[in-house]
């Protein structure tokens, strides 16, 4: 009786041993898989981190390249340059043409730059004056009033006109000088000086009360008067003057 109960028991025990140990394994089946797929996820993540921080770092150099670099600044107004076509030839630049200015195109064929002066040498000032000395005498009127005619009695000036600008910088009352040191010649009988690179020809005979040296004593100076021009001597104020021709 005893064996029997005693045997009933351990196959109770050995049930119950069996349906505790059932229940144990599902659940550590669960957690092993739970546990692998912890490392598994962990190791995913650290190299998506790898990946995302070289990333990040040439992101990072780009911007501080940029923050380096200099902005290059548009000159003040230059519009930029359109972009080039593909297989379009760049355009040459055309060289600048001069432009030129409303008062040169405006301003007449006659009023060209000042010639220059010819240079004076001892031996050149040496012979103006010799040649001076021997021809003013010729050119001496008897009756200045008599003689003397003004370009509207000759029928109206018809010589070179002088720019207004050199006029007003070397001629008129505040401009005198002395015919003495300057180049001297004579053309188709008639006596000439040049000054300020212009030629001054005279179609007057001196007047007869100038001095026999006035070329070489006396201040003149060209002034344009009634449509002409005429040659003045100082030493004789409200006087008229010598009537003359303008030439290069």
């Amino acid at each position: 009786m005893k064996v029997r109960i005693l045997n009933r028991m351990l196959v109770a025990a050995v049930i119950s041993a069996v349906s505790l140990v059932g229940m144990s394994i599902p659940t550590n089946a669960q957690q092993q898989p739970q546990q692998e797929q912890e490392p598994q996820q962990g190791n995913k993540q650290q190299k998506k981190q790898k990946k995302e921080q070289p990333q990040a770092q040439q992101q990072q150099q780009g911007q501080n390249k940029q923050q380096q670099q200099p902005e290059r600044t548009q000159p003040a107004g230059q519009q930029p340059a359109p972009a080039q076509r593909a297989g379009q030839q760049p355009e040459r630049a055309q060289p600048a043409q001069p432009q030129r200015t409303q008062q040169q195109a405006s301003r007449p064929a006659q009023e060209q730059p000042q010639h220059a002066q010819l240079q004076s040498t001892p031996q050149r000032q040496h012979d103006w004056q010799q040649q001076q000395q021997s021809t003013w005498q010729q050119h001496r009127a008897r009756s200045f009033d008599s003689e003397h005619r003004t370009w509207q009695q000759r029928g109206g000036y018809n010589g070179y006109r002088i720019p207004d600008s050199d006029f007003r910088s070397y001629y008129g009352p505040n401009h005198w000088f002395r015919v003495y040191s300057l180049p001297f010649m004579v053309v188709g009988g008639y006596p000439r000086f040049q000054y300020g690179g212009y030629w001054f020809s005279f179609v007057d005979p001196y007047p007869e009360y100038w001095g026999d040296s006035w070329y070489q004593t006396d201040d003149v100076y060209v002034e344009y008067f009634d449509d002409g021009y005429y040659l003045y001597n100082r030493r004789y104020p409200g006087r008229p003057g010598i009537t003359i021709s303008i030439s290069f």
